[in-house]
């Protein structure tokens, strides 16, 4: 019988039992599988696809039947998620379907997925695929995927939705995951002997590291004796048996050898790759990758004869063929992630189609991979030579990517015989965190476990020694550190490591140790022939069973099990209950149990501890002791704890104690708090049986604690039972007679380590004093602590438990002798001879700033401790490195076996303390630190009061003045909402909700139908509201150019006009009107920039192009195509192109949008199509056209449409502003003569393609300085027409393209562009300009240039009316802001009336603002500085028009017409200057010059200068004006515009429309959020746009190409700040100080702006500062850099601000005259008393306040005695809420709560005395009381408030100085170490000496302050000691009293 309770006694038992059935299989049963056969009869080649044949058809059909279920398979991990519950995932497996699914302990299973693919599943795994950012320091992401392999191909699907098919170009015998990708194991297929020579095998083990990446061999570097080799692994006998993520290792079975071995895997070097693929010289080993090229064209021939048609190859050559791409250079790696096209065509189609497939299935066995976008995909290397060149095109060698290293193969020792090949391979862990690597023979019924750790250099991993445990199967169980293994006999035995824990009962199954003797004998029998039957050859016994059995049985079982069953089976066996047979699926602490009968059970094995004290123990437990000491105890423990019936959750610590002291050899059954632990045995029923046995028995000590007591131990002793006045209950009588026998048994396992233990309980109880929520472990462990303090007889220690816990320590009596010479046999580790280390009276010491020694700390364990220590060292001490290199002054590392070392552990700190630091950047270190430490606002809350304190200060000055570029996680906790949720980064999935911008207010007053069509919805009314809230301008804007209604058409019917002719006027009117809509769009884009963010499953609303009228009175119809008047043709084809642009605009950059989206927008009808043009030129501006596919580009261009090329060269070049990018260079230059090769074909391309595509050049150059195309367009602006009428139109605008362009290429470079110099730039443009003769081309389109144009006779001089606009502009652009005056003389307006008279008017005015912009920091915004750019001549003779003596060479007309032009260049100059900055200067300026000219246009001196003329001037005027005042809104500028859109009669063309409009939509630039920048770039597209000559009709591109007038969008920048309240979420008013840095112009200034508001330019600021009183202040520096505003104001401007208490905001109280701060802050008594708790809900939306007020600061009727404490409660909370700490509310009543206890006399704990004492010292530290004095705190006091600290200090000091004066003579007794009376009040003892900081009594004795004569001498002694001087006062009559009786 001793035998079974010895079993029995090491038992545990498991727990919650389950039968377990995969939920997959019920799934399935219902999944409509059948359904699919519809789909397969749509597929005529799918038996082609699926992997045998037609069976794939039939298999669909059939039920889950018997015959099913050996397919099905199944495996579970533990689930990962973002919340906090666990669960757990099954990914199951049966026929051609996969089910994934979650379940967990309290939710049900439900499916999360399901797949049914088109062949069997032959293996379903998980794998993460690692997709590398382009960007250094982004993160990669990981794409988690689910893998399905059938025969041919992988499905990969994603979590995130995206699903790829990789072909397998192989067959495949397992799919492995690893931590880079997939690993595949290629089938073995043995090829018949004769039809090939012996030749070098193919590799077998291949790497796919992405799905569209190709699959690449896997290389595999062994170090042999002398050299390292590498190689591909092309051995065939190499199974891989296991994969691992962390560490990155594969472990194979080499079937040959027998062997198994473990290789590291890792990423391949590129010196690796390299060596790879050359061709070693010497004749290698077999392996070597000299893969001779003839034998691999022979392999082919084979293998193309040996496949069967049918053959899995087939299918892939259309994948071939559709993945090679025309030019590799468009498809880089970079490409792959995001499925690249080509790989998205091959997807498309499907692979069953037929197709040639001789090539595919070459290509395939050729290179044993897909060729991917690469084309790489040849094994053999690349310089050696083919014979079958013809077979093989030039192909690439495969590049491997992963390579394995060799790390540990198993000794021959161990036998090699066939078929021990791990079954089942798992890394597990132990309870000391050793890691083992453990693989299951199955044949050997053997579990090796071999240990291996990280070695400290390298990586690498050692492996050392193997242990072999006997089992049929293992499973581990990661969460505890343990796994269970199914020992031969069928028990489970839960193994730590390779350390034997117990064994495990599972209720309800027969152990089957009884039943196994009697069969053995039996069953050898038939084996005989067997020399071992110890290790059952598996395969003869299942024959057996097959031949002998055939029972029904059986077969259902054999098909369940993975494993085939052991030899212990046997029939007669199986009558018996049923046993467990295997091991599966272990997730964390759950594993299944497989049962012969064939059901499952799922158990969990119990935890090794659950309360968090005991599990803190055992941590630091297994820290401090030997390894194998730790694991013996761990062991220990876990078999007491998980006992069957074990205890219930509040009696582990009790069980605990008593098991640890008996493990240290104490008798816990003899000492009196011990055997309180085991008081009354609840007899459960499972405990019953065992008290069977006689009691008297007490071999088992440890089994005592069964007979523990079922209330806490604590209760006895707890503080409750002093408080009511009662005696603490005394231990029972009888015991005293032992006392004296007491000892401890020094054999124990512990004995010797009891020093150690006790001094890292202690750091563990001084870590859980640090945490209010462990107060009470803190009070459990002192118990234990104490005992083995007074048997260490530590009396230091003693002291300390005494003075924490008065009351409850005074009840102990008991102490164990030790005698000396078993002290001896401990070791006594260096660290106890200190003083007892206390953490408050440490955190105490730095307050007064004496000297600290450094703290003992337990890394890892007592983290807290290290947090709260350091802290101080950093913010109070002040010491800036505390956190970095000075750590160790203030912290010593305990560490396992530390010996006595000779020098002085506490070295002093050095004295050279360094000029204190600011406290303002302390504070901020220290909250910087503490949030990397992870240290979050709830750990604060569980810091107690006391010792948050300075933490919550150093919170509070952050939170005054914060920085703004701290990250969430530091602006969460210093409890700024608005910077936590600046520092969110505002993901656009959710944009809706978080960002209050996008919600439609109520819809202005239009009605519905208008609504939707005008184009112009989506701008966002709260903003706009805010902005401009007097008025409606923007209704008003909305009216002046919305194009979706007809135009009213009034004509009035005069009664000569025949009714035709009135049609006929009516139509003409229309006509007439109908220009200025059709310029509408132009404008209308500007206004709605980026304001819409698209939906991804609707195509972009395009407002209607409506040019229909209707006339009154009775609103009859007008319409242009009556065919009563003539209409030109084409005119709405530009107008429409304009119209797409402005609906694509609205798209905002930070838009999803796919290239799917862009092509799905494509219109059906082809008269939309100019409307798509426009769109797509849109999205370039915007930055979407880079994601179209490079297919659809070439789609799109190779239809001819022109307006669609031109919108998408175009597009693409502003979409790669600036890049170089190669791919759309050449797509660009296919269209520009010029930059094709002389003998090029000639392509006929439209002129104003090829305009675009030189713009595009520009574009894609800008600010380059590229050689070659600064060449090509200088030769281009003078390109003379060709013979054949070709660049024969419209030559004017090509020119002006190829100079634009120019000065694009070099913008800004000004005289130093490299290498340039031979082409000499400005003096050719110069010419250009003036005119000349024209120079020879040099070059390389001389050819073309051969024969003269038989049209245009030139001769050979330029042709100044066509090149001097291009010329001009670019010398503008290339020399921009160089200040370069010689340059900008060249450019001076000519000052004779003859130079005068051979200049067009207009190129003054583009040669004033080219001056002006070179000289650029000259331009002035004044009136005076406009008229200094006209010359003499003019000035002087423009006065005098009147007076009829001039002279008669002068022309009147020239000079006027020459006056005008060069004011409006001089106007548009300053425009460009203060683009954007609305300065009010240039604005007052711009103005006046605005209305002189239209003045001028209605007075009759328009005669003499035209009124085309004037008209062009007003237009230029007009626009820079709105560049000035871009996105502000500027009503003087609106009613110009408005004027102006009124005129439609006279000279009023369509380009005046254009140009009025665009003004108009500059003026509201992006609805208000956008304004124009001034860099180089803005300027050179501003030039494009704003170019001073705009078409004569809707079809005019004579001068300039329209579609540039949109290049404007290039300029714009978000500068609008939108101050979003943090609460509401809603925009508000906020006052900011925005900071100018000092230029030449103006020092540094500051302006207080009301935001929302439009800010300047940022290189011009210094910093914006949000301005209290009514929000909190914020600070944004931009002196370090403007990234994070730049990224603030890119995301709608939205800054968010937060309200302070009390303060209403500006809308709803623009004065400040309604704060309830306001009032009467003069009157402070009166205001607390007039307090109403109801107004609370004013300062404060936090709920807990509000019902703090609701609750306690409101005096119900039988409150009445209760009065005071209310009054103070709602005093408290006033203060807390006005001044903004309300976090402080529960220090504040902390303290309160603790003086009045000791007022009581009734603390028996001195805890919150101690903080109440940590709270007066930082409040009278020197060190704060310095930082209150600095400037920047100033107003603001500590915390606390004022009145409410010293009152409580007067108040605890009273307290003590009463009890002082009655108990005089027991402070006196206990300062001479006399022992104390029990009748004495210790508790108020204790409290004294705690407030007063008296020293422990060792230290008081040991400097003999009772030897003081005088107090002097005192005084010196005890400054020694820091006693405080407070303390020395009360102490001094006690200490020097006996010398005054003495005299």
């Amino acid at each position: 019988m001793s035998h079974v309770y010895e079993e029995r006694a090491t038992m545990i038992a498991a727990g919650e039992l389950q039968s377990f059935v995969p939920f997959g299989r019920e799934h399935c049963r219902n999944h409509p599988n059948a359904v699919n056969l519809q789909l397969r009869q749509l597929q005529p080649a799918s038996e082609l696809w699926s992997s045998d044949g037609a069976a794939g058809l039939v298999g669909s059909l059939q039920e889950v039947t018997l015959h099913e279920r050996e397919k099905e398979r199944w495996q579970l991990r533990k689930g990962t998620a973002p919340y906090e519950v666990e669960y757990e995932e099954e990914l199951y497996v049966a026929g051609n379907m996969v089910i994934w699914s979650h379940g967990s302990k309290n939710q049900a299973s439900y499916v999360y997925k399901a797949f049914t693919v088109d062949s069997t599943v032959q293996q379903a795994l998980w794998c993460n695929f690692t997709v590398p950012q382009s960007k250094k320091d982004v993160k990669d992401v990981v794409e988690k995927t689910v893998c399905i392999v059938q025969s041919t191909c992988v499905n990969v699907h994603s979590m995130s939705g995206k699903d790829f098919i990789s072909p397998l170009p192989f067959q495949v015998s397992a799919l492995w995951s690893t931590k880079f990708g997939l690993l595949l194991e290629r089938k073995n297929i043995t090829v018949d002997g004769h039809m090939s020579p012996i030749r070098e095998p193919l590799p077998t083990l291949f790497s796919m590291l992405h799905p569209l990446d190709e699959i690449a061999p896997v290389v595999c570097k062994s170090t042999g004796l002398f050299e390292s080799r590498l190689q591909y692994v092309t051995d065939s006998a190499l199974r891989v048996v296991f994969t691992c993520h962390e560490p990155s290792i594969i472990m194979t079975y080499d079937t040959q050898q027998c062997t198994h071995t473990v290789w590291t895997l890792r990423k391949v070097t590129p010196e690796e790759q390299t060596t790879v693929l050359k061709c070693p010289d010497q004749p290698g080993p077999v392996h070597t990758p000299n893969a001779a090229p003839s034998f691999i064209s022979t392999h082919l021939r084979n293998v193309t004869r040996l496949d069967s048609p049918a053959s899995p190859l087939h299918c892939h050559a259309l994948h071939n063929q559709s993945r090679i791409p025309a030019s590799p250079g468009l498809h880089s790696r970079v490409h792959s992630p995001s499925i690249s096209n080509m790989a998205a065509l091959s997807r498309a189609h499907s692979p069953g189609i037929a197709a040639p497939s001789f090539s595919g299935a070459q290509r395939f066995n050729m290179s044993c991979h897909t060729p991917s976008p690469r084309g790489h995909s040849i094994l053999a290397s690349p310089n050696s030579t083919l014979n079958e060149t013809a077979l093989l095109p030039e192909m690439e060698p495969i590049l491997p990517d992963l390579c394995i290293e060799q790390l540990w193969t198993e000794t021959s020792a161990i036998s090699r015989e066939k078929g021990c090949q791990a079954a089942k391979v798992f890394i597990t862990s132990d309870l000391c965190e050793n890691r083992y690597l453990c693989f299951l023979v199955e044949s050997h019924q053997q579990l090796r476990c071999v240990k291996f750790l990280e070695s400290n250099e390298t990586s690498q991993l050692i492996f050392a020694s193997v242990t072999v445990i006997t089992a049929k199967d293992a499973a581990p169980l990661e969460d505890i550190h343990t796994m269970l293994v199914l020992e031969a006999n069928g028990s489970l035995v839960l193994y730590t490591g390779v350390t034997r824990v117990s064994k495990v009962f599972v209720p309800g199954l027969l152990s089957p140790t009884f039943s196994v003797q009697n069969h053995q004998p039996q069953l050898s029998t038939p084996l005989e022939n067997i020399s071992t039957p110890a290790r059952a050859v598996v395969q003869h016994m299942s024959r057996l069973e097959e031949v002998g059995m055939p029972s029904p049985v059986l077969e259902v079982r054999s098909a369940k099990q993975h494993h085939e069953s052991s030899w212990l089976e046997d029939s007669s066996f199986q009558q018996a209950a049923p046993h467990i047979h295997s091991l599966r699926d272990a997730v964390s602490n759950r594993v299944t149990l497989e049962l012969s009968s064939g059901s499952m059970l799922r158990i969990t094995i119990p935890e090794v501890a659950t309360s968090e004290l005991v599990k803190r123990c055992l941590q630091a437990i297994r820290f401090i002791l030997p390894k194998d000491t730790a694991m013996k105890v761990l062991v220990k423990w876990y078999n007491s704890y998980n006992a069957p019936g074990g205890p219930s959750m509040h009696l582990e610590w009790n069980l605990f104690v008593t098991c640890l002291m008996t493990m240290m050899g104490y008798n816990t059954e003899r000492l009196t708090w011990t055997r309180n632990l085991h008081f009354e045995v609840p007899l459960s029923p499972v405990i019953a049986p065992k008290k069977a046995r006689p009691a008297d028995t007490g071999s088992d000590e440890d089994w005592g604690y069964l007979r523990c007591s079922d209330y806490h131990w604590q209760v006895s002793m707890r503080p409750a039972v002093a408080v009511q006045g009662l005696e603490p209950v005394g231990p029972p009588g009888g015991v005293d007679n032992h006392e004296s026998a007491l000892g401890l048994e020094s054999s124990a396992l512990l004995f010797p380590h009891i020093p150690v233990l006790f001094y890292v309980l202690h750091l563990l109880y001084e870590d859980l004093k640090l945490d209010e929520l462990q107060r009470s472990g803190a009070r459990a462990l002192v118990g234990l602590l104490q005992q083995l303090a007074k048997d260490l007889q530590l009396e230091d220690f003693i002291d300390l438990y005494w003075r924490d816990y008065p009351s409850f320590i005074k009840t102990f009596k008991e102490a164990c002798v030790i005698d000396q010479t078993q002290m001896e046999l401990m070791t006594w580790p260096v660290f106890l001879d200190g003083e007892a280390p206390c953490v408050f009276s440490w955190l105490s010491r730095c307050l007064r700033g004496q000297d600290v020694t450094p703290f003992p700390h337990l890394p890892g364990i007592c983290e807290r401790t290290k947090l709260l220590v350091l802290s101080y060292a950093l913010y109070v001490v002040g010491d800036e490195d505390a956190i970095s290199t000075n750590m160790l002054k203030y912290l010593s590392r305990l560490s396992a076996g530390q010996k006595k070392n000779t020098s002085d552990p506490f070295l002093r700190r050095q004295s050279s303390v360094k000029p204190a630091a600011s406290s303002g950047c302390l504070a901020e270190k220290l909250v910087l630190w503490l949030t990397s430490a992870g240290f979050t606002l709830k750990d604060l809350e569980s810091v107690p009061f006391g010792v948050a304190l300075p933490i919550r200060d150093a919170i509070y000055q952050c939170r005054e003045q914060p920085c703004s570029d701290w990250s969430e996680e530091v602006c969460a906790l210093i409890g700024r909402q608005d910077l936590t949720r600046q520092a969110h980064k505002v993901t656009l999935a959710n944009r809706k909700s978080t960002v209050g911008l996008n919600v439609m207010l109520e819809p202005p007053v239009t009605s519905e139908a208008d609504e939707e069509e005008d184009g112009m919805t989506d701008l966002h009314p709260e903003v706009t509201g805010l902005i401009w809230s007097q008025d409606l301008r923007v209704q008003e804007v909305r009216r002046l150019l919305q194009s979706s209604r007809p135009i009213r058409v009034n004509v009035p019917h005069l009664p000569e006009v025949s009714d035709h002719e009135y049609i006929e006027e009516k139509e003409n009117k229309l006509l007439q009107l109908c220009q200025r809509t059709m310029a509408l769009p132009v404008g209308r884009g500007l206004f709605t920039l980026f304001s819409y963010h698209p939906v991804p499953t609707e195509p972009l609303p395009v407002p209607k192009l409506n040019l229909t009228g209707r006339a009154p009175p009775r609103n009859t119809m007008v319409d242009l195509n009556s065919g009563n008047i003539d209409v030109p043709p084409n005119m709405t084809s530009w107008p429409s192109f304009h119209n797409g642009v402005a609906a694509g605009l609205k798209i905002a950059p930070a838009s999803q949008v796919e290239s799917a989206w862009i092509a799905y927008n494509k219109p059906k009808s082809a008269d939309l199509a100019n409307e798509y043009a426009g769109f797509l030129m849109a999205l370039g501006l915007n930055g979407h056209l880079t994601k179209l596919a490079t297919l659809n580009i070439h789609d799109y261009l190779t239809k001819g449409h022109e307006m669609t090329s031109i919108g998408l060269l175009l597009g693409v070049s502003a979409a790669k502003l600036g890049t170089m990018d190669m791919s759309i260079t050449r797509l660009l230059s296919i269209h520009i003569p010029a930059l094709l090769p002389p003998t090029s074909t000639e392509l006929d391309v439209p002129h104003s393609v090829q305009v675009a595509a030189v713009v595009g050049i520009g574009l894609v150059y800008q600010g380059t300085g590229h050689r070659h195309n600064a060449e090509v367009l200088l030769a281009e602006i003078g390109r003379p027409p060709g013979p054949e009428m070709e660049y024969c139109t419209d030559r004017e605008s090509y020119s002006l393209a190829a100079g634009l362009a120019l000065g694009m290429v070099c913008l800004g470079h000004g005289s130093n562009l490299i290498g340039m110099t031979d082409l000499n730039v400005p003096e050719q443009l110069y010419q250009y300009m003036v005119g000349g003769h024209r120079r020879t081309h040099a070059g390389i389109n001389r050819e073309k240039h051969k024969s003269p144009s038989y049209q245009i006779k030139e001769g050979d001089t330029i042709n100044v009316d066509v090149t001097c606009p291009g010329a001009t502009l670019a010398l503008a652009m290339i020399y921009l802001k160089t200040n370069n005056r010689s340059i900008a003389d060249w450019l001076k307006a000519p000052d004779t009336m003859f130079l005068l008279d051979f200049i067009k008017p207009e190129f003054l005015l583009l040669r004033t603002l080219a001056r002006c912009l070179i000289m650029w920091d000259e331009i002035f915004p004044n009136a005076d500085w406009v008229t200094s750019n006209v010359p003499q001549i003019i000035q002087e003779n423009i006065g005098n028009q009147e007076q009829t003596s001039v002279s008669e060479d002068l022309n009147m007309e020239t000079i006027v017409q020459a006056h005008d032009y060069i004011i409006a260049g001089g106007c548009l100059a300053v425009g460009f200057r203060f683009a954007g900055s609305a300065n009010s200067d240039a604005f007052d300026c711009l103005y006046k010059f605005a209305r002189n000219f239209m003045q001028c246009l209605t007075t009759s001196t328009a005669t003499v200068t035209g009124q085309y003329n004037l008209q062009t001037c007003l237009s230029m005027v007009l626009l820079a004006v709105s560049m000035v005042m871009a996105g502000s809104g500027n009503l003087k500028v609106l009613q110009l515009c408005r004027f102006l859109h009124k005129r439609t009669f006279g000279e009023m063309n369509y380009g005046f429309h254009m140009a009025h409009h665009m003004a108009l939509g500059l003026l509201f630039l992006g609805g208000g959020r956008y304004t124009l920048s001034t860099s180089n770039s803005a300027i050179a597209a501003l030039l494009c746009a704003l170019y001073p000559h705009f078409p004569a009709h809707s079809t005019d591109n004579r001068y300039h190409l329209q579609a540039l007038r949109h290049l404007a969008v290039l300029a714009a920048e978000p500068r609008l700040l939108v101050p979003v309240d943090v609460d509401t979420l809603k925009p508000c008013y906020a006052l900011l100080d925005v900071t100018y840095k000092e230029t030449q112009w103006y020092e540094e200034t500051t302006v207080e702006l009301m935001a929302p508001t439009m800010l300047p330019e940022l290189n011009l600021l210094k910093r914006i500062k949000v301005k209290g009183p009514r929000y909190w202040e914020l600070n944004i520096d931009i002196s370090k850099g403007t990234q994070h505003l730049q990224s603030i104001l890119s995301k709608d401007g939205v800054l968010y601000v937060k309200l302070r208490a009390g303060q209403l905001p500006y809308k709803d109280d623009p004065q400040g005259w309604k704060s309830l701060l306001a009032p009467n802050l003069n009157n402070r008594s009166a205001e607390v008393r007039t307090f109403k708790p109801e107004a609370i809900s004013t300062f404060t939306s936090d709920v807990a306040l509000v019902s703090f007020a609701e609750y306690f600061c409101r005096a119900s009727e039988n409150m009445k005695h209760k009065q005071e404490t209310v009054a103070l409660l709602s005093a408290i909370l006033y203060e807390c809420v006005t001044q903004e700490y309300p976090e402080m509310l529960p220090t504040h009543i902390s303290i309160d709560q603790a003086v009045r206890t000791l007022e009581r006399g009734d603390l028996c704990e001195t805890f919150s005395l101690w903080q109440m004492k940590l709270v007066l010292e930082l409040c009278e530290s020197r060190v704060l009381q310095q930082r209150l004095r600095d400037t920047r705190r100033q107003g603001h006091g500590l915390l606390l408030s004022s009145e409410f600290l010293p009152v409580m200090k007067s108040s605890a000091d009273r307290a003590l100085d009463r009890w002082l004066c009655d108990n005089g003579h027991v402070l006196q007794e206990y300062m001479r170490g006399q022992p104390m009376n029990n009748d004495t009040d210790v508790n108020m003892l204790a409290c004294f000496l705690v407030y007063h900081s008296i020293p422990s009594l060792k230290n008081m004795v040991a400097s003999d302050l009772e030897g003081c004569s005088c107090f002097p001498e005192l005084l010196l002694k005890s400054s020694q000691l820091g006693v405080p001087v407070r303390a020395l006062l009360r102490l001094s009559p006690l200490l020097l009293q006996k010398h005054d009786s003495g005299v």
